[in-house]
């Protein structure tokens, strides 16, 4: 038990550090924003898992020419794989999954295994192949879906790119990495808060012990 309690403090200081200064705000301690996580009512923002570095998007304009496209590698099959199983473990309930049109988002989706991902324009990389309003118009997209209320009792997820990240939320996202997800409350006026950002292989780390956990906060 003493390991545990241990585990769980480190944990605390380790999401404080990474949640950044998005906010002025209080960082909430793990209980309480797993606990809302367990309610539901949150968009998680993800950056797709880990790619070929050796690989590049050369024909950007056809999201179907899939061999054309920079790829998950295999840390990031393994890590979208359990993201998905360690939300499950700690029973954070996941409804509609979000994707672009890019396969790296789509197979990080797909692989965190809560059903069918829908891919949508909104959420894909645009950068210097689409025009400045196209891309306007979708960092205001993904805005727009971190503020809409999501079904209730469920979360929703949404993949996306590091410039879709940075156009909707500005520069203190400038250093998401590949897998990096960002917890979204909307406030029910049409805005949204911050609440927590976590690296991709945080998740299994807050998935160890889960029972123990959930069961020392009666989250179930």
């Amino acid at each position: 038990m003493i390991m545990r309690i241990v585990r769980w403090v480190s944990m605390f200081a380790f999401l404080a550090f990474m949640s950044g200064p998005t906010t002025s705000q209080p960082v909430p301690s793990q209980a309480e924003w797993i606990n809302a996580l367990h309610n539901g009512g949150f968009v998680i923002v993800f950056r797709h898992g880990a790619t070929y570095q050796d690989q590049a998007d050369t024909d950007p304009l056809n999201p179907k020419n899939i061999g054309k496209q920079r790829q998950l590698n295999d840390d990031g099959r393994r890590l979208a794989k359990s993201i998905g199983e360690s939300l499950s473990k700690l029973r954070v309930p996941v409804g509609q999954v979000h994707t672009s049109l890019f396969q790296r988002a789509i197979d990080t989706g797909e692989m965190m295994g809560f059903g069918e991902v829908e891919a949508s324009a909104d959420y894909t990389e645009g950068g210097l192949v689409v025009t400045p309003i196209e891309n306007n118009r979708r960092a205001a997209a993904l805005r727009k879906i971190v503020a809409t209320a999501t079904p209730p009792g469920t979360n929703v997820i949404v993949v996306t790119h590091k410039p879709n990240i940075l156009d909707a939320f500005g520069k203190d996202w400038f250093d998401v990495r590949e897998g990096k997800a960002s917890v979204f409350k909307p406030d029910g006026n049409g805005g949204y808060k911050p609440i927590v950002r976590i690296q991709a292989g945080a998740w299994s780390e807050l998935a160890q012990d889960a029972d123990s956990f959930l069961n020392l906060y009666d989250l179930n």
